[in-house]
């Protein structure tokens, strides 16, 4: 059994990877990170995800971790993250990761730590949400210019990004089919007089509201019809099970920085 530490024990997407590893053939829980002021702190791991006393408490440092461990699983911020990503890195310990909300500059540190140790990044660990970004670019790439392109985003209330990783994601795909820079063709907010709509625009829309787990529609709209592509997320578990099979796959990989699509094989 391969022994899995998770970072981010607590937190929605943690209690579900947890979950989700319980019942995962050939990986097993060994350890689980938080903040450091989480009330949470000492807490038996696998009685806070509601699977039972796994006798693994929940520690904030690196040094309370088991000495040798074969992936972790990083669902955080993007702080947390690069110091967890050290961590592997001087290890050459595999690592999988769903944070959001990194800048270019902590992508860039990112990068950097995967040339020391594989690491699979996503936006999104959905295998849904995946084919969703390889539908998006060969769509885009038939329909070329003649079609504007919209993104709507939608979360819960406590989502703390916008737009979400995957929704850029999104944008950049369709950027690249179309051959467009998305810095200059991004649009995130319209308000007033703001003329015509230009032909390179690729708007992003984001909506935070309730508990919804999170919805994602591209829009191309042309002369007379609109095609729509939609990714509903019922649940966190099938992000925690993306994540779980991402895991799974990075173990014994060659140092570099991979995605789901790798993973899935989509590319």
């Amino acid at each position: 059994m391969m022994k899995t530490v998770v970072a981010g024990a607590c937190g929605r997407m943690g209690t579900a990877i947890i979950r989700v590893l319980e019942s995962t053939e050939g990986l097993e829980l060994a350890g689980a990170l938080e903040s450091e002021d989480h009330p949470r702190l000492g807490q038996d791991a696998g009685a806070v995800s509601s699977i039972g006393e796994k006798g693994i408490p929940v520690v904030s440092d690196h040094a309370s971790l088991p000495s040798r461990f074969d992936v972790l699983i990083d669902f955080t911020n993007p702080e947390a993250t690069l110091r967890n990503l050290e961590f592997c890195a001087d290890r050459g310990t595999p690592a999988v990761v769903g944070t959001t909300g990194l800048t270019e500059e902590q992508k860039e540190a990112l990068f950097m730590f995967a040339d020391r140790a594989p690491t699979v990044f996503s936006p999104n660990m959905s295998v849904g949400v995946n084919l969703l970004f390889k539908l998006a670019a060969s769509t885009a790439s038939v329909l070329g210019n003649a079609y504007d392109v919209e993104i709507v985003e939608t979360h819960h209330r406590m989502k703390r990004d916008a737009p979400s990783g995957t929704a850029i994601r999104l944008a950049q795909a369709v950027a690249d089919a179309l051959g467009r820079d998305l810095s200059d063709s991004a649009v995130y907010a319209r308000h007033g007089m703001i003329g015509e709509r230009t032909e390179s625009e690729i708007g992003i829309q984001t909506v935070r509201a309730g508990d919804i787990v999170g919805e994602h529609t591209l829009l191309f709209a042309g002369p007379g019809e609109r095609i729509e592509l939609t990714h509903r997320a019922h649940s966190r578990d099938n992000f925690a099970r993306g994540a779980v099979r991402a895991a799974l796959w990075v173990i014994g990989k060659e140092p570099g920085l991979y995605s789901m699509a790798d993973v899935l094989e989509l590319k």
